[in-house]
């Protein structure tokens, strides 16, 4: 398996925590009569249980753009050190987001995502340029 394809198994497996974070701190705050009921009424989260629910959310979104890079990547069989630290730096981005965002961190959720949003795209284009930039 390329260093990009296992990046993206611990990402995909981050996503998990996330969720399980998220459903914690959800459950704790809406109680468990709203998380089993049919959800017919929006619960609206608010302080760390909102913030969670959002970086599991951005990170759904992340988790696409980055897989495709990983797997363009690895098939294309252009895998190369660069693209190997872009996707080690793209995880570090993701683990260090979800308590910049839980915590309310700013400046630094912003940057931090803007690192693993570079990562992601550098990856795609040392894909289009051959491998290695």
């Amino acid at each position: 398996m390329t260093p990009e394809l296992t990046v993206l198994t611990l990402a995909a497996l981050l996503q998990g925590v996330q969720m399980v974070l998220y459903s914690i701190a959800g459950n704790r705050q809406a109680g468990p009569k709203a998380a089993m009921g049919p959800r017919d009424q929006k619960v609206e989260l608010t302080g760390v249980a909102g913030r969670l629910q959002r970086a599991m959310n951005n990170h759904f979104e992340g988790l696409i753009l980055f897989g495709i890079a990983a797997v363009v990547v690895s098939v294309s069989g252009q895998s190369s050190g660069f693209t190997a630290a872009c996707a080690w730096a793209y995880l570090g981005a993701r683990v260090l987001y979800i308590p910049a965002y839980a915590f309310g961190l700013a400046p630094w959720r912003s940057l931090v995502w803007a690192v693993g949003w570079f990562a992601t795209f550098a990856m795609l284009i040392a894909a289009l340029l051959g491998g290695g930039v």
